[in-house]
């Protein structure tokens, strides 16, 4: 299996791609990066990817695997990450 693309490597693919410099290309991930964490409450799309959304989790009872006592869990607002539909047929096929 290939491993992972690191960041360096996403930067430089982009700079090759757009013909500007691994400077440049890294500066755009970051600014998505920027861009995504400041609109993630509103909910960001990545189009053609998917989707940030922030969802409320209701509290639920949970088991302690150590002890097998019951404990109570919070609710908590989580952010989760919706992969496009068009990007789950491009992979899956």
């Amino acid at each position: 299996m290939a491993k992972m693309m690191t960041k360096t490597q996403v930067a430089a693919h982009i700079a090759t791609k757009f013909e500007v410099t691994k400077k440049t290309g890294t500066a755009i991930l970051e600014e998505l990066a920027l861009l995504a964490s400041k609109q993630a409450k509103n909910g960001f799309v990545f189009p053609g990817v998917g989707k940030l959304v922030v969802v409320n989790r209701k509290a639920r009872m949970g088991r302690n695997p150590q002890t097998g006592e019951a404990i109570k869990i919070p609710a908590k607002r989580v952010l989760k990450f919706r992969i496009a539909k068009a990007m789950k047929d491009a992979v899956l096929r």
